[in-house]
């Protein structure tokens, strides 16, 4: 959410939904069923059949190589997120953030991003070993139109890539080289919908409860969430630190 610097991610499994009265939780009795298919799309004609056909624009779209243009919305990109899954298909998506220059284009097929100070989960990192394919999509602020990069993930420890952010962030552990398979510009629709760049629209969500207690929830914590704050923004702090250069 814009304005609020915590998030959360739901991978496959049960999600608890608090019944406190909100306009923000939308809760009903009225359960889905999955071991009821008659609803179910799974053929690509029931898919056919409900949508309209791209257009030839949208149709031929997509590159496979990294061109001028592509290169200097990349450069100016400082958010991203990262799709991988393991070796079952299990999904997941990382948030990645840094200056404007972390995305480093190393020719018309590859692009480089320094792995930087984390949970140290490494789930991202363990889903490529696991299962090579990776998407991206990469953000620049106030812009409702986003980039979205499809390819092939490898970690490497070469000095030659991790010294590409050398005097801009400390010198990372290892860097992610994505190797296109396609790229293509993705439209503003859902952007504009979200109004996520309008800043009259983010007072909608000043009585949302602080992401830290979904935090204490998850994790059986006795603190109260004004200590478990502190030290959360704590451990931000040190954690940033650690990404800027040697003085």
């Amino acid at each position: 959410m814009v304005g609020f610097h915590d998030r959360v991610r739901l991978n496959g499994g049960d999600v608890a939904v608090a019944t406190t009265p909100n306009r923000y939780a939308r809760t009903t009795d009225n359960r889905w069923r999955p071991d009821v298919p008659k609803h179910q799309i799974t053929k690509l004609e029931q898919l056919a059949a409900l949508y309209r056909a791209p257009s030839k624009r949208v149709s031929t779209k997509q590159t496979q190589t990294i061109d001028e243009v592509t290169a200097r919305f990349l450069h100016a990109s400082p958010f991203f997120l990262l799709a991988t899954a393991d070796e079952a298909g299990r999904c997941d998506v990382s948030p990645r953030g840094g200056p404007p220059g972390q995305l480093v284009v190393l020719d018309e097929r590859r692009v480089a991003f320094p792995d930087l100070n984390g949970n140290n989960l490494v789930d991202s990192l363990r889903n490529i070993i696991a299962n090579p394919h990776a998407g991206l999509l990469i953000i620049t602020p106030g812009n409702d139109e986003t980039l979205r990069l499809n390819g092939t993930a490898t970690l490497t420890t070469d000095p030659d890539v991790l010294s590409l952010w050398d005097g801009e962030l400390r010198r990372p552990k290892l860097a992610i080289v994505i190797t296109l398979e396609d790229a293509f510009f993705h439209c503003a629709k859902s952007f504009r919908r979200a109004e996520l760049w309008e800043p009259e629209s983010w007072m909608r969500f000043a009585d949302l409860p602080d992401p830290v207690t979904m935090l204490q929830a998850h994790t059986n914590g006795e603190d109260d969430p004004a200590t478990a704050r502190a030290g959360l923004e704590d451990s931000y702090r040190a954690d940033l630190e650690q990404d800027q250069p040697p003085s």
